[in-house]
């Protein structure tokens, strides 16, 4: 089933009731069954969520997301307990060997690459080297062809002088947000299949508490791409709209494409999510990454 993402920027109490939400605020009221939503987006200073509403989204595998003032998501609430062989799949992740978190993170590399290629050919309608980068990534990516590939993209990909920057300018901003949806998606995954989302297999941050997320995301930010790539094209404002941010969430169902079926992201992360649990238990030697078009 898909679940529903849930977007709330107005002054608001919410609390549960008979395995409800209840959102009530100054415009209206409204109850959603809790077994129904996959995240819920708070983004105003006066929002109220109650202790046993914020228990029953956690324990129902919601991602509750907050923003901060400058309603970029800003933090966010993952069930802790969310495997029945929890320790034993963190064990598992924990004692990876360095040669196979550096073979995951190959392929993971390789993904990324060959999808922003493949993007980048449908937004500027003209071939690019991005299958020839991919081929020549090596076991951790000693090579550092992701960066080769980064900067290649960026140059291309919108039509103004763009540089992709944490704290740029337009339409760093929409990009931010977006990223921002997908990490919490990949953390609830990753969450939901008993990993760690603090032990990642590149991204090694102490400071960084969704490092695996940030690492298992990568091959799925061209998504957030292209969906920038049509606001911008169809949207002249900069600023980030309750209207654009609609649209970013919608990337979460957005259809992604396995051989043997297709699936909405969400649900897509899920199966990239429990196919890395088994690389870390030997079950399986590749991560099942999805094709993002068909």
């Amino acid at each position: 089933m898909i679940k529903k993402s849930i977007l709330i920027e107005n002054k608001a109490s919410i609390s549960a009731k008979d395995n409800q939400l209840c959102i009530k605020s100054e415009i209206r009221e409204s109850k959603i069954p809790i077994e129904d939503i996959g995240f819920i987006v708070l983004d105003h200073p006066e929002i109220y969520l109650s202790i046993p509403a914020m228990n029953q989204l956690v324990e129902n595998n919601s991602a509750v997301i907050i923003c901060s003032n400058n309603h970029l998501p800003n933090g966010m609430f993952l069930n802790l307990n969310s495997h029945h062989i929890q320790q034993e799949i963190f064990k598992n992740q924990i004692n990876a060997s360095v040669p196979l978190k550096k073979q995951l993170w190959q392929q993971t590399v390789i993904e990324k690459i060959t999808n922003q290629g493949i993007l980048l050919e449908q937004v500027t309608q003209e071939k690019n080297s991005f299958a020839f980068l991919a081929s020549k990534v090596l076991s951790g990516d000693s090579s550092n062809m992701e960066g080769v590939a980064a900067n290649l993209y960026w140059k291309s990909f919108f039509e103004q002088k763009f540089k992709r920057e944490r704290f740029g300018p337009y339409p760093n901003n929409f990009l931010n947000y977006g990223y921002a949806l997908l990490r919490a998606a990949t953390a609830r995954s990753l969450s939901g299949s008993g990993l760690l989302n603090t032990l990642g297999i590149h991204h090694k941050s102490k400071y960084n508490a969704f490092a695996l997320a940030d690492d298992i995301m990568e091959p799925f930010r061209p998504l957030v791409d292209e969906k920038v790539f049509e606001i911008t094209q169809k949207n002249p404002s900069e600023n980030l709209t309750t209207e654009i941010k609609s649209e970013l969430i919608q990337i979460l169902t957005r259809t992604v494409y396995f051989d043997d079926e297709k699936s909405p992201l969400m649900v897509g992360l899920q199966r990239t999510a429990s196919s890395l649990q088994q690389c870390f238990t030997s079950e399986r030697k590749k991560i099942k990454y999805p094709s993002l078009w068909t």
